[in-house]
């Protein structure tokens, strides 16, 4: 359910029905339901066409409520039923005019043999979600990765040889790798290569190495409790580091969000 910014008397959906709001006002409401969605990936979608939000006389953008639902509707299609841009511009362009959503028919998960089905999956496909809602445990194959970050077989093999992204232990990808496919490929469309994106693996690599030196002795410790608590402390502290991460670079950028 996306939230809409409130204000005056009344019903407060009603009373923002014909407010434009900004950008980041944008992101704050998208982001309940999807948490992995960025200004970036709004710009993207703006520069496909999917949306197109009106421009103030000083070029900042301005989004209806209808324009934050067409968004929302392009990340569910994405997310839930794996479609590329291509044809999710195809179901607004029906909708436009009045018809109904086609969405495709689930197929098989896993079928080495209907790559083409599986591109085209429902709900029932775990390469459809964001990596954070497969089960744990769950991986996928190499060509469920390749259509869910829409990219080409020599990209991802780019990507594998400078290190962003390397196959699980026994084979397949887990749901880290699908979204850190997803960035990559995002990123990529603004002109960010394999090797300019080796110093942001690095840094990560070290910051994992600080949080895995406060949390390793609580690992060793024969309490269960205890290494149970190491855990939680390493994603705390695994939170607290990306957020720092995130403030820091909007900080030496001067980007502010609102």
């Amino acid at each position: 359910m996306l939230r809409t910014p409130t204000g005056g008397a009344g019903n407060g959906t009603a009373a923002s029905a014909g407010r434009l709001v900004s950008i980041g006002t944008v992101l704050t409401m998208l982001r309940d339901e999807f948490p992995e969605v960025t200004i970036s990936k709004i710009r993207f979608l703006e520069a496909e066409g999917l949306v197109e939000p009106r421009r103030t006389p000083s070029g900042y953008r301005k989004f209806s409520t209808a324009d934050v639902e067409r968004l929302g509707r392009i990340l569910r299609l994405q997310r839930d039923h794996y479609m590329p841009l291509k044809v999710i511009r195809e179901q607004l362009d029906a909708l436009d005019r009045g018809e109904q959503l086609r969405i495709p028919a689930p197929a098989a998960h896993g079928d080495p043999a209907e790559p083409a089905a599986a591109a085209g999956a429902g709900a029932g496909s775990l390469a459809a979600r964001p990596g954070r809602e497969l089960p744990a445990g769950t991986r996928v194959g190499r060509a469920e990765l390749i259509a869910a970050a829409e990219v080409d077989e020599a990209q991802l093999a780019e990507w594998e040889s400078y290190g962003l992204l390397a196959e699980a232990p026994g084979g397949g990808y887990d749901g880290d790798a699908l979204t850190v496919a997803r960035l990559v490929a995002d990123l990529g469309r603004f002109g960010l290569e394999p090797r300019h994106l080796r110093a942001m693996k690095a840094a990560a690599d070290r910051e994992a190495g600080l949080v895995e030196q406060v949390v390793a002795p609580l690992r060793r410790h024969r309490n269960p409790q205890t290494r149970a608590h190491a855990e939680a402390t390493a994603r705390e502290l695994a939170g607290l580091s990306v957020r720092l991460h995130e403030v820091l670079v909007q900080a030496a950028l001067g980007v502010r969000l609102h």
